[in-house]
């Protein structure tokens, strides 16, 4: 491909990311974020080793049926996500390879308009379908009150670009619902009496300049993650998909210490999960990040959404 080809195809991705608040890109992209079909099958037989541990039981770090934000809790068996996919004991060595690769570093360097060095490491976890209950997530922002007002909307939204957030699916994917633009614009009055309460919508179509989010094996959509967005969870498809988050330190890493760290990430500050990155570069991300968690230190823990 010729060189000002892929970086008109740079440009239209990132020009569509800040005009509606996400973008797909697609598995035969030129910026796809992975590479080959053995990238492709090693990341998946991963998944299914951490699935089938998280349903055994034997890895504990997981998300809910019944609980749509942290913490999670027990209540119930059944799960619809693994957390701390590149946790050590884990041992699932794939994940932070392609967590710090090449693509996708090159990929949200270039939405975020930042540098390598600017990169702060956060969350990498992975959304699956449950499996004897159907399960939904409400509309929402990931770090906005669900009974914001207007003008604390307009105060989240200001500050709340300064990251990013994924979905590669390895299984086709249809389960993200957003609206587009919203990622800037507080919501209309028709969309606030659709998002106001805790409980999913029965068919997310109704809120007012929706789209379906669909997925082929290999596609990503990057969003910002106060988008208006919600998902549905079918415990008769069958999903895995990679969900992951980075920021960018240099414009303000503080703010995005409460909707990433009511994660508990406490496991990311052991020496041996620095030891075990792939390069420096990720060892300096991690490093951005202990810094964020330092700074908090002797703070309550407090969450950004309940239900």
């Amino acid at each position: 491909m010729h060189f000002r080809d892929l970086n008109a195809i740079k440009a239209y991705y990132k020009t569509f990311y800040d005009k509606y608040g996400y973008v797909i890109i697609p598995s035969n992209a030129p910026i796809s974020l992975i590479p080959s079909y053995e990238a492709f099958f090693k990341l998946q037989e991963s998944c299914e080793r951490a699935i089938s541990k998280t349903r055994s039981g034997e890895w504990p770090h997981r998300r809910t049926v019944g609980k749509q934000f942290p913490p999670y809790g027990e209540d119930n068996p059944d799960s619809w996500g693994v957390q701390h996919l590149m946790h050590f004991e884990l041992q699932e060595w794939a994940f932070a390879e392609w967590y710090c690769s090449d693509r996708v570093l090159d990929a949200v360097t270039l939405l975020l308009g930042c540098q390598r060095e600017d990169l702060q490491m956060e969350l990498f976890n992975l959304l699956i379908n449950p499996t004897s209950h159907d399960f939904a997530l409400r509309w929402h922002r990931d770090d906005v009150r669900e009974r914001a007002s207007y003008d604390e909307e307009v105060h989240a939204l200001a500050k709340w670009h300064t990251g990013i957030q994924w979905n590669t699916a390895l299984y086709h994917d249809e389960c993200l619902y957003v609206v587009p633009e919203s990622h800037m614009i507080p919501r209309t009055q028709a969309q606030r009496s659709l998002s106001r309460t805790q409980a999913p919508p029965k068919d997310p179509m109704r809120m007012p300049g929706a789209v379906k989010v669909v997925l082929e094996p290999g596609d990503t959509v990057f969003y910002n993650s106060n988008i208006l967005h919600c998902a549905t969870y079918s415990s008769a498809t069958k999903r895995a998909t990679l969900h992951a988050c980075m920021g960018n330190a240099a414009r303000g890493g503080l703010n995005r210490a409460r909707n990433i760290l009511q994660h508990d990430l406490k496991w990311m500050k052991d020496p041996w999960f620095w030891q075990s990155l792939p390069h420096d570069t990720a060892k300096r991300m991690l490093d951005r990040l202990i810094d964020l968690q330092e700074a908090q230190e002797g703070q309550e823990v407090s969450y950004s959404l309940s239900g």
